[in-house]
């Protein structure tokens, strides 16, 4: 399974190339097309909890960015 995220900037908030680094140092990577980063799954299925868990340490690497994420899982 795959975690697409696509991030929305603001002026006011942290500069991308932080916020990239940031989501790196978590498991996504970069890429290019309709999502911003990617994070793979080391299995194949994955619970809703655990979704929502990584939804959860996005948000806690993000806090005072001031940006907006997006979230899917297929």
């Amino acid at each position: 399974m795959k975690t697409y995220l696509t991030i929305t900037f603001t002026t006011e908030g942290g500069r991308p190339s932080e916020v990239s680094s940031l989501l790196q140092g978590i498991g996504f990577e970069p890429m290019t097309g309709n999502y911003d980063f990617v994070y793979s799954w080391p299995k194949k299925a994955v619970d809703p909890s655990e979704t929502l868990d990584l939804a959860d340490l996005v948000q806690a690497t993000l806090k005072g960015m001031k940006v907006l994420f997006k979230f899917e899982t297929v």
